[in-house]
């Protein structure tokens, strides 16, 4: 099998298990049936998002000098003993350090590493695609874990639920982890014509800083992201409120086909068309749904809108990464798209808080729908500031 492929797969399967994440919906609404309100349960979400995205920085920085392998490894360790961690100590001051703290850390670690290898191995002109594929995984992972965690708690409970994710995450993250690895030194990609690929240029994250790009490319991730997150955090119980559906769970499983569908998509057209004109569309898209979402009150609407929710937060994970690629270079696409991805941090801070916070004083998501409509009308207006250039040779 050619290497490049191989490491792709396992990139993959990677964010497959460390999609667990997006499995928090499901155990938000185990909590606030507890007694627990829509905020608090909110909370271990909201700080995994915030540390997974502030250790991808450091992340990035890591596996670009030792490579994806031992970060990666780490990173399976650290959700997996996080996870059942979080089946000992449920409180909630518990399930901060655990699946907040110690999974999200192991989260930014894993998913560090799976990207950037995987790229490395292929033509800049698939960068998108690449990219696509492997953070596919990490949307598509609510397929599976949102019926598992289902099927965990309505067997064993909370505590054996966190407990049993935990250890299938660790063994398989660890065991994927191993297939990662970087091609060689002086390693040269081919496109089918069998001519060498023009390098792009690479730019440290000093100086990435201090181009205004990087900034425009910031705020537009972190204004999209927050829409996408707010739905991704609260949708089995914006199911409950709006459509009277018990079985939203089953939306957290379209939504991440949907979600996975919308990197690979956004990934291949981007390489066609551009990233800011996928960009556009993606923001557009997902601004007018957002606005529109308050309206959904059947199973069937909420099923849409859903799945346009996840069309456009999900091209964003293969849109960000590839132009920060693009501007900057590979070399050190660790570290950079690290620092870019801070503004997902920032989105999942928001988004859900601002959701949770909403529904406690106002009883529903109308305002938070709103507000997130406007944040991604002003995507919209920073889109159209920004040029993606052609490729250019490296730096003499």
């Amino acid at each position: 099998m050619n290497k490049g492929i191989l490491v792709t797969a396992a990139g993959t399967g990677i964010n497959l298990m460390l999609g667990v994440l997006y499995s928090w919906s499901v155990i938000k609404k185990a909590l606030v049936a507890q007694g627990w309100s829509n905020t608090q349960a909110a909370l271990p979400y909201t700080i995994a998002c915030a540390v997974f995205a502030i250790i991808m920085v450091f992340a990035g920085r890591l596996q670009d000098q030792i490579g994806p392998r031992k970060v990666a490894t780490v990173g399976g360790i650290l959700i997996g003993s996080g996870m059942i961690l979080g089946g000992l100590i449920t409180s909630l001051p518990g399930l901060i350090i655990s699946f907040g703290i110690l999974a999200g850390t192991g989260i930014g670690l894993g998913y560090a590493a799976a990207t950037p290898a995987a790229v490395k191995w292929f033509d800049p002109e698939k960068k998108g695609l690449i990219t696509g594929i492997v953070v596919s995984g990490f949307g598509l992972a609510s397929v599976y874990i949102s019926p598992l965690t289902t099927w965990f708690l309505n067997h064993f409970g909370l505590e054996r639920t966190f407990i049993y994710l935990g250890m299938i995450f660790l063994v398989i993250t660890v065991i994927l982890a191993q297939l990662l690895t970087d091609p060689p030194a002086d390693y040269r990609a081919t496109g089918a014509t069998g001519k060498t690929s023009k390098i792009s240029v690479d730019f440290t994250w000093q100086e990435m800083l201090k181009t205004s790009r990087f900034y425009l490319l910031w705020l537009m991730f972190a204004f999209s992201a927050s829409a996408g997150l707010m739905v991704i955090g609260h949708i089995t119980t914006i199911a409950k409120d709006q459509a009277n559906w018990e079985k939203g769970f089953w939306l957290v499983a379209l939504l991440a086909i949907f979600n996975a569908s919308g990197r690979i998509l956004a990934g291949l057209v981007s390489d066609r068309i551009g990233r800011v004109n996928t960009m556009l569309l993606v923001f557009l898209a997902g601004g007018v749904n957002m606005l529109l979402f308050g309206t959904y009150h059947t199973i069937g609407s909420m099923a849409i809108g859903t799945a346009i929710a996840g069309l456009a937060y999900g091209a964003l994970l293969s849109l960000f990464p590839s132009a920060t690629a693009d501007y900057y270079g590979t070399k050190n696409l660790g570290v950079n798209y690290g620092l870019v991805f801070t503004a997902w941090g920032i989105g999942g801070v928001f988004g859900p808080l601002l959701a949770g916070k909403v529904v406690d004083l106002t009883g529903s998501y109308l305002l938070a729908y709103k507000i997130s409509a406007v944040l991604l009308g002003g995507a919209v207006v920073l889109a159209l500031l920004l040029k993606i250039p052609r490729y250019v040779l490296a730096k003499a």
